[in-house]
């Protein structure tokens, strides 16, 4: 039986949202998990929300608000998460790991323009190369010089689609260990 809720505004019945029961499924298990005794073994981090998807559905949840809200929960358990190591390891083992993945990113990064990534078949469409080599560029600069980036820019970039281009695995992957490194150190 399908729930009622309003936990989130509706997409009009003619158009696609997130379906509803998933949805709020999934945040139930967040909360339990979030809720957790440390060291509870649990399926929810800040990493699985990020590759959270749902099933697109007429009449479902604004995907803009969803997202938005994942964004915030997503923050929630990294913060926790962080706290966690904390407490448990130090600061120095926390920090010393956010500046190893950070190291990893950076020597992706650095690498010549057109070549960062690797490129797929000239029959298929992948990532513009000069929309992510432009983004990696500020990304590098946010690690080594301290230069403005945001995490919702990272989050929510959009690359032109293009021949050839980077494949798109890569880059998404990437992007989720800035995200998570960016997260780290806030």
């Amino acid at each position: 039986m399908a729930r009622v809720s309003s936990t989130f505004p509706r997409s009009r019945k003619s158009r696609l949202g997130y379906d509803t029961d998933e949805v709020e499924e999934f945040l139930e298990d967040a909360r339990r998990a979030y809720t957790a005794a440390p060291g509870a073994g649990t399926l929810i981090s800040a990493d699985a929300i990020r590759d959270t998807a749902f099933t697109m559905r007429k009449g479902g949840y604004s995907p803009a608000h969803v997202d938005a809200a994942l964004e915030r929960l997503e923050d929630a358990f990294a913060t926790r998460e962080r706290e966690r190591v904390i407490a448990e390891a130090g600061d120095q083992v926390w920090y010393a790991q956010a500046r190893g993945s950070a190291q990893a990113i950076l020597d992706r990064i650095v690498r010549p323009r057109g070549k960062r990534f690797r490129r797929i078949s000239i029959l298929s469409l992948g990532y513009s190369v000069q929309d992510v080599d432009a983004l990696t560029d500020r990304v590098a600069q946010y690690f080594q010089n301290g230069k403005p980036l945001s995490i919702e820019e990272v989050r929510t970039v959009a690359f032109r689609s293009q021949r050839g281009g980077y494949l798109e695995a890569q880059v998404d992957i990437l992007l989720d260990a800035v995200t998570r490194v960016m997260l780290a150190v806030r």
